[in-house]
């Protein structure tokens, strides 16, 4: 199974961004190039059931699988960024974190009104960034068909602040 595989391949890294915070460390997964072919394979089963056209993932990890299961599909991806990381004309959105506050940012060409996006990060905690991305799909025209993760912290509860943009949720590990 593959959240078996997972967590037992996750790294915890206590105290990491700030004191009282437990890091999961997706990197030694990338170690392993098989692996990161099944979580590539697992996603693409799991999402079949979900109508999308675009990929979108969240810097930086986000790019990592969100990219892969985009080619797997054969669709475009696209990136959400920390603000000023983007050459072109983008739009905005400031968000709260556990930990301080940030922006991300999209280009403003990067899909066309009514398309339906997959939202995709390594992560889901409390949904800040999450949320934060959905609304810059939908100042864009755009339709929040779904959201992958390769882990949640259900304990969190971020899952409930997702719902008002879309109930459907791909998770590979929970904790």
């Amino acid at each position: 199974m593959i959240e078996n595989l997972l967590k037992a391949t996750i790294r915890d890294v206590a105290d990491f961004p700030k004191t009282g915070i437990v890091f999961k460390d997706i990197t030694p997964i990338l170690k392993d190039a098989n692996l990161c072919n099944l979580v590539t394979e697992e996603f693409v089963q799991r999402l079949s059931g979900i109508s999308f056209d675009v990929i979108a993932g969240i810097e930086s990890r986000g790019f990592l699988f969100g990219l892969m299961v985009a080619n797997r599909l054969g669709i475009p991806f696209i990136p959400i960024r920390k603000e000023g990381k983007l050459p072109a004309h983008t739009t905005k959105q400031a968000y709260d974190l556990e930990y301080g506050s940030a922006t991300i940012e999209i280009h403003t060409d990067a899909f066309e009104p009514g398309t339906r996006v997959l939202i995709h990060d390594d992560l889901l905690a409390t949904g800040g960034t999450v949320v934060a991305a959905s609304k810059l799909v939908q100042q864009l025209g755009g339709i929040v068909a779904g959201y992958g993760f390769v882990i949640s912290l259900d304990f969190l509860n971020g899952r409930q602040r997702l719902l008002p943009y879309s109930n459907q949720l791909i998770s590979l590990a929970s904790y």
